[in-house]
């Protein structure tokens, strides 16, 4: 299975690198921005695609971004798409969506009460929808609890 692995650098990037127990049995494509964290992605040599930071609600940097986000996945065909957040997850949810490819988000483990403004676009657009705190579940019915990342 090929995966298409997308993220912001930060906390999120770091949420997927603690994922890798997932991912590191597939084959595999990152989607991030180039910062001192996810400069790691280079010295393991794994395969990346560096996009402009996407800054929450940053409606025209979205919008610079989603021919670029078409292009990737139509050139990486995965299998699945699977995002961590934040605001880059919204157009490669879209776009997957668009077309038939499966899309799984993970929420924040800092979003207790409520989902993230990435997780609440996304949540109608994901095939799997999971949160690292139970009582999500309950105002969010897809959600899926499976304990903290």
């Amino acid at each position: 299975m090929k995966l298409l692995l997308a993220s912001t650098s930060g906390g999120h990037f770091s949420t997927m690198r603690s994922l890798k127990d997932f991912w590191f049995q597939h084959k595999r494509v990152w989607i991030t921005d180039f910062k001192q964290d996810t400069e790691v992605l280079i010295e393991e040599q794994e395969t990346v695609h560096w996009l402009p930071y996407q800054g929450p609600r940053d409606l025209l940097a979205f919008l610079k971004n989603v021919p670029a986000v078409i292009k990737i996945i139509i050139k990486e065909k995965p299998d699945l798409v699977v995002s961590t957040g934040a605001s880059i997850a919204v157009s490669f949810a879209i776009i997957a969506k668009l077309l038939g490819i499966p899309f799984i988000y993970i929420e924040s483990i800092s979003r207790f009460h409520d989902l993230s403004l990435s997780g609440k676009l996304v949540y109608h657009f994901s095939q799997e929808f999971y949160v690292q705190w139970s009582n999500l579940c309950d105002k969010y019915p897809k959600a899926i609890y499976k304990g903290v990342v």
